[in-house]
């Protein structure tokens, strides 16, 4: 059959990547892509971005099944869309989406079913936000309302860089990233109506990356990102700097109350509340140095880069998970990884994150190893050249028999590739590695 991948990422050259390997699969169709997905022989770019083009684009190339990537269309309701013409495809409906689409959503959702995460309040009214951080104290953590790329969240460590966060978020319509010497306004996005404050949670983070189909979940491999732009998790958040999988923070005991706490009344709970979820469902969960695990946030998509390392491992077809989560026959089937780990490291753009810079021609892209894989972002040919089109240009993400081997590989390959102004972390898997030698 044909599939369509949506989405131009690095999580969507990932995704389109592993379809491709399927004996299932005719044609995949990655819209809109980019530089990476056009130089795969495998896979076709498509033009179109806007939920109507993608509509007439599927149901005039006979698509099968459409898998979609970021979380925007799923917020601006895709899903809805293809489900009502008939056609294939999976994600979470609009309403679903809230989940990640609404922190204040997510957040009474949890209360509600008793998920566990941090304590909070909602504001509209940023006069009572300042004195809830007054009456709270700092650290304390300040999130604007909707969707913001992963990068709207401020860790303030001080009751300045709280007070500032709130004034942004709600009334200079800018959203913030936190910085090692403060908080920085980044002016490209509207005014949130809502910030959402919680208190500040202490432990180990990790990614947890499920598949659900209205009724039963499948847990995907365990991952860890790293959200800092410095290395020594230091300077402003950003949407992840690098990824590996898997996390040893998720000891089976720690998954095994993942699922039971987190996870499964995440699903049952949508189901109950006449919301049922079907889709990539991601939980970002802290976990403290007694094994307990809190929810940060979720998130209705698969993460970004934890997409790539969990794709280098996974044995499954992935098509053949992806039509059981369509078919609502997820409890008839199990995923198989790869025991070797991966790592995967992020090159940014000059400028990134605040004003990542376009245009810096890329050289060194022509890694042709089993073991190692690079996957593209923001990236578009321009002639004969691939060059700079955004904040996470590339993701370089490598197999090894231990998560030091993988490190080494990963890095080997950086060392080869170039543009003006690249940026990257040199300690991807530093938390794993610093806690256990591998």
């Amino acid at each position: 059959m044909n599939i369509l991948v949506i989405g131009g990422g690095g999580r969507e050259h990932a995704l389109a990547w592993k379809i491709a390997q399927s004996s299932r699969v005719a044609k995949v169709f990655v819209a809109p892509g980019n530089a990476g997905t056009a130089r795969e022989r495998e896979l076709s770019n498509v033009a179109c971005t806007s939920i109507e083009d993608l509509l007439h684009f599927a149901q005039g190339e006979r698509i099968g099944l459409t898998v979609v990537g970021p979380e925007a269309p799923l917020a601006d309701g895709v899903v809805d869309a293809f489900r009502r013409v008939g056609l294939k495809i999976f994600g979470p409906t609009q309403a679903a989406a809230q989940l990640e689409s609404s922190k204040d959503f997510a957040k009474a959702f949890m209360a509600r079913h008793g998920i566990p995460t941090a304590e909070y309040e909602s504001f509209t009214d940023a006069a009572e936000a300042h004195a809830y951080v007054d009456h709270r104290g700092v650290p304390i953590v300040v999130k604007a309302d909707g969707l913001a790329a992963g990068k709207g969240v401020v860790v303030a460590m001080s009751a300045g860089d709280a007070h500032a966060a709130i004034d942004a978020m709600m009334l200079a319509g800018r959203k913030l990233v936190p910085h090692q010497h403060g908080a920085h306004p980044v002016r490209d996005a509207p005014p949130p109506a809502r910030v959402v404050i919680e208190e500040y949670l202490t432990g180990e983070e990790a990614s947890f990356i499920v598949m659900a189909d209205g009724s039963h979940v499948l847990p995907l491999a365990s991952s860890q990102d790293h959200k800092r732009l410095c290395d020594g998790d230091t300077g402003p958040n950003t949407g992840g700097m690098g990824a590996y999988s898997p996390a040893p923070v998720v000891t089976p005991a720690v998954h095994a109350r993942i699922m039971r706490e987190i996870i499964v009344p995440a699903v049952d709970g949508m189901a109950a509340d006449g919301i049922p979820y079907s889709g990539f469902l991601y939980a970002g969960v802290m976990i403290d140095n007694e094994g307990n695990p809190r929810t940060l946030e979720f998130n209705c998509r698969l993460g970004d880069p934890e997409t790539q390392p969990m794709m280098m491992r996974l044995k499954t077809d992935l098509v053949e998970l992806l039509e059981h989560a369509v078919e609502r026959t997820l409890d008839r089937i199990d995923a198989d990884w790869d025991r070797r780990a991966a790592l995967g490291v992020v090159l940014a753009a000059a400028g990134y994150p605040d004003a990542p810079r376009k245009g810096d021609a890329i050289s060194g892209l022509d890694v042709a190893r089993d073991d190692c894989k690079i996957f593209h972002a923001a990236t578009v040919q321009e002639g004969e050249r691939i060059v700079t089109a955004g904040g996470r240009v590339l993701c370089v993400t490598a197999l090894g028999e231990t998560l030091r081997q993988a490190q080494r590989a990963a890095y080997a390959a950086v060392g080869g590739i170039h543009f003006d102004g690249m940026q990257y972390r040199s300690d991807i898997g530093h938390r794993a590695l610093g806690a256990r030698k591998t």
